[in-house]
């Protein structure tokens, strides 16, 4: 592949970005040799190039044989970069799927198809999968599977006129039309989510949250720093920078956990509260084992965290309540979450966590997600307070009943001790947040216009400047509370 340029000029983006958005309602479907089409969602989507020969192919790294390679893809220390390419038409096919899902792109106010009224868009239906190819350091993945991704974040974007979206990436997504790519991995990893830092200036969030996580002890993805440029038939355009993320469903359950046999649930709806009342099936969505019809395990989480034990006999009820739930590992999370302000989440909103029923322990188990939210006071009403004043204990009650059972509290009084004093230590975080701002600035303040969330390069500084003072009020905050 040749070298691709950094940077384009202004007048060159504008007419691609315009070619973009005319393609929107002029996706292609003509058929040209060895090409066939296929339907899928709203648009269609065209595979090409059957007889193709993967030469890059190595086991190391296209391989499902390899070890997941965290160093490689996930390194702390830079920012690596990733192309993709995608064919005109099944760009087309993508955008079209988004307008018919979420209405006219820069259209804040169309509320979706058609137009008129505010609000987000209710839908079951993920973006579409079209076939792209990936270039890493030089080496080719092939028909790699893409699609947006994203709820509130890929339609306020989407909204606001700004492609860069998130992205989800499957290797092997097309194997049954490209048998040459069957069980397709890049260096160990199936699927990977590249999130393109929304609602994030410093665009240091999600990665900073996670690191956090996973240095307190808990399982989390693994991130890392990527600039995305993308070719849908006109050249590369920088798409800027983004953070990639490891799926749960994917490698975490596969290595911080000695099996990956145990049902993973991503909880979202009502049910996700476990509020009593709410318990639904269809909302403890499954990720793994999803032919089987066994909720056994959240259903009785639910069951005993509502027992009339909680309050007569506590002792009976912690003891039934921690043969389903892991809740020293809840208990940490809960810490962590709150002393770092994360609101997107449980305790404010219904998504955003998943419970995995550890084959070791046969107990659910938390594992937080999506975390650009984080490090902030927070919208819909903001981060609780580290004594959850405010909370109603009734419509969060892993949150409520636990905090409010003397035994529960105490353990999680030690948790936040022991982030302030480890993981979300003041100097440590201070260090890193300049570790990581000197590393991305130049990726960060380089995007172009209709490809960022930035309106110039003092609001990435700014940004910065703002979770510098927010670690020093967290830690203030953390102290006073457990004097």
């Amino acid at each position: 592949m040749k070298k691709i340029k950094n940077s384009l000029s202004l007048f060159f983006v504008a007419l691609i970005f315009s070619a973009s958005i005319v393609a929107i309602n002029s996706c292609s479907s003509d058929a040209v040799a060895d090409i066939e089409t296929e339907e899928e969602g709203d648009g269609e989507v065209v595979i090409e190039d059957t007889d193709l020969v993967a030469t890059d192919w190595t086991t190391d790294t296209h391989s499902k044989d390899a070890t997941p390679n965290f160093d490689e893809i996930f390194p702390n220390n830079e920012v690596k970069r990733l192309d993709v390419v995608i064919s005109e038409d099944n760009w087309s096919a993508m955008l079209n799927d988004m307008t018919t899902t979420y209405g006219t792109f820069g259209s804040s106010s169309s509320g979706g198809p058609g137009g008129g009224g505010g609000g987000l868009v209710d839908s079951d239906e993920n973006p579409i999968f079209v076939p792209s190819e990936i270039f890493y350091e030089g080496i080719e993945w092939y028909k790699v599977g893409i699609r947006f991704k994203g709820n509130s974040s890929l339609q306020s974007s989407w909204g606001s006129g700004i492609l860069k979206l998130s992205f989800k990436l499957d290797f092997d997504e097309f194997e049954d039309e490209y048998p040459q790519i069957k069980n397709q991995r890049f260096y160990g990893f199936k699927k990977l989510s590249l999130k393109n830092n929304y609602n994030d200036k410093s665009m240091l969030r999600e990665k900073v949250a996670t690191d956090v996580f996973r240095n307190a002890g808990l399982a989390a993805s693994h991130t890392a720093f990527y600039t995305v440029y993308v070719d849908h038939g006109n050249g590369p355009i920088y798409f800027g920078l983004y953070t990639l993320v490891e799926e749960v469903d994917d490698t975490v359950i596969d290595t911080q956990f000695t099996s990956d046999d145990g049902n993973l649930y991503k909880p979202d709806g009502d049910a996700a509260s476990f509020a009593n009342g709410t318990f639904d099936e269809d909302e403890y969505v499954k990720k793994t084992n999803e032919d089987e019809a066994d909720f056994s395990d959240v259903s009785s989480l639910l069951s005993i965290l509502h027992d009339g034990s909680r309050t007569s006999d506590a002792a009976t009820w912690r003891t039934n309540l921690e043969a389903v739930l892991d809740t020293d590992i809840f208990l940490k999370y809960l810490a962590v979450n709150t002393v770092i302000q994360n609101w997107d989440t449980y305790g404010r909103m219904t998504h955003n966590y998943f419970l995995y029923n550890n084959p070791d322990t046969s107990k659910l188990t938390w594992i937080p997600w999506d975390n650009n939210e984080a490090l902030e006071t927070g919208k819909m009403g903001g981060s609780y307070r580290l004594d959850f004043s405010g909370l109603n204990a009734s419509s969060w009650p892993l949150i409520g009943y636990l905090y409010n059972d003397d035994v529960y509290k105490a353990k999680y009084d030690t948790y936040v001790q022991e982030v302030i004093d480890g993981a979300f230590n003041e100097t440590t975080i201070q260090d890193l947040y300049t570790t990581y701002a000197t590393l991305v600035e130049e990726s960060a303040t380089s995007e172009i216009s209709g490809y960022t969330f930035l309106n110039s390069g003092s609001d990435f500084q700014s940004a910065v400047s703002e979770l510098k003072s927010h670690v020093i009020s967290r830690n203030t905050a953390a102290k006073n509370y457990l004097d």
